[in-house]
């Protein structure tokens, strides 16, 4: 186990899972900690394994609440706001997403790992005026997908996950990214298909 990793670990315990919920408001109220939840989260399940299931809940919850602060900032400040953020053609892609699959829209950036943000979606579905209660169950969703998967990991692998996540995702992002557009295309297809035979039926 790696010294910090095993301070961080230490540390955060002397606070209780409270330690990790509090980073993980930060975080996801858009404080520039760029893998350090994931570290902790990490951290505190290599140490106390059992209460791993926890950790996941709360760093979801934490980070959905955080996420907060920057849906709002979003529903205030508009298309205009994201705007300068992004290029005009994948503007144009992120509201075509918020009009057709606004839940995958925010859920899927939210379970990436490390590398990539969800910051932008996060804005993005205040911009596009996304409902309030939809958005929430799908940051926390996507969260909890996302924590859950690095408290297996960690159990299997040890400290090193968090380095062998990153390595993994700059080695290979864009299989990655194809999966996720892919596993969205296919929930779309069954989707429309289903909605397709219960209009023959009628």
């Amino acid at each position: 186990m790696t010294p910090l990793f095993k301070k961080l670990g230490n540390a955060l315990l002397l606070f209780g899972p409270w330690g990790v919920f509090l980073l993980a408001v930060l975080q996801g109220a858009g404080v520039p900690i760029p893998a350090a939840l994931d570290v902790a989260v990490a951290a505190c399940v290599y140490q106390n394994p059992a209460n791993a299931w926890l950790y996941v809940l709360l760093a979801a919850a934490g980070s959905a609440l955080g996420c907060q602060v920057l849906y709002l900032i979003g529903d205030l400040g508009g298309e205009v706001l994201i705007a300068p953020r992004v290029s005009s053609a994948n503007l144009q892609k992120i509201r075509r997403g918020f009009e057709n699959h606004p839940v995958w829209t925010v859920a899927l950036p939210a379970m990436a790992p490390p590398a990539f943000s969800y910051k932008i979606s996060v804005l993005s579905a205040g911009a596009f005026e996304m409902r309030w209660l939809s958005f929430s169950s799908a940051i926390f969703g996507g969260r909890l997908v996302r924590f859950a998967a690095l408290a297996v990991l960690t159990v299997i692998f040890g400290d090193q996950i968090v380095d062998l996540f990153s390595s993994f995702l700059r080695k290979h992002w864009m299989a990655v990214v194809i999966a996720a557009t892919l596993a969205v295309a296919v929930v779309w297809s069954v989707r429309t298909f289903r909605r397709s035979a219960v209009v023959h039926q009628h």
